[in-house]
């Protein structure tokens, strides 16, 4: 579990086949403070397991189906990644609750300089819309936001400096793709309808 308040930002070292998916090492200083091999990272918004340990690096598989599913898949190495250790119990819960198993994945609009803030606009699958609330949490790429707005198939996130300066979503161009976790009590109360809808022979009226 995580929080979604990205600790640094990693880079890709080196990516290597590893079976059906690949090895990557990535460059970090924050998060192997105090890893242990065995430990979970998030890089990107995916819950990833460190396979090697070093003081300024360590190294997870992504197996065949996490590729097919995010976008790390797609990483080359020099790449930028956020980076977020697992919650601990006596953390502060400055974000919202991040479980680092990606939803699907959101299409970059494009990203919008507004002096005092950013906005990027994500074009999401159908399947996720029905989860995504206004004034409702998204992670993005591993980073805990707030959706602004929502039209049609187009989500808005305003991107406040801080964010800005300690992530690389402002610096997205459009048609990237970025890494989508909807917001989990979402997603439970999807699937209790779901079941009582499936109970009552298909509609809850």
């Amino acid at each position: 579990m995580f929080t979604g308040l990205i600790e640094e930002l990693g880079t890709v070292q080196a990516i290597r086949p590893a079976g059906d998916g690949v090895e990557l090492d990535i460059g970090a200083r924050v998060v192997t403070d105090d890893a242990h091999v065995g430990d979970s990272i998030s890089v990107n918004g995916v819950c990833q397991t460190v396979v090697r340990l070093s003081d300024s690096a360590f190294s997870v598989q992504a197996v065949g189906e996490t590729l097919k599913k995010t976008s790390l898949g797609s990483l080359a190495e020099g790449a930028p990644v956020h980076l977020e250790r697992s919650m601990r119990a006596d953390t502060r819960m400055g974000g919202h609750m991040v479980q680092g198993h990606v939803s699907g994945l959101g299409t970059v609009v494009d990203v919008t300089d507004r002096g005092q803030s950013f906005l990027l606009r994500l074009r999401l699958p159908g399947e996720l819309l029905p989860l995504v609330v206004p004034e409702g949490s998204i992670a993005l790429d591993g980073v805990s936001l707030t959706v602004a707005t929502i039209e049609h198939d187009i989500i808005g996130i305003n991107i406040v400096p801080h964010t800005a300066t300690h992530t690389h979503l402002t610096d997205h161009e459009p048609g990237d793709v970025l890494n989508v976790e909807t917001d989990i009590l979402g997603r439970y109360v999807e699937r209790m309808f779901r079941v009582y809808a499936d109970a009552l022979g298909g509609t809850t009226t």
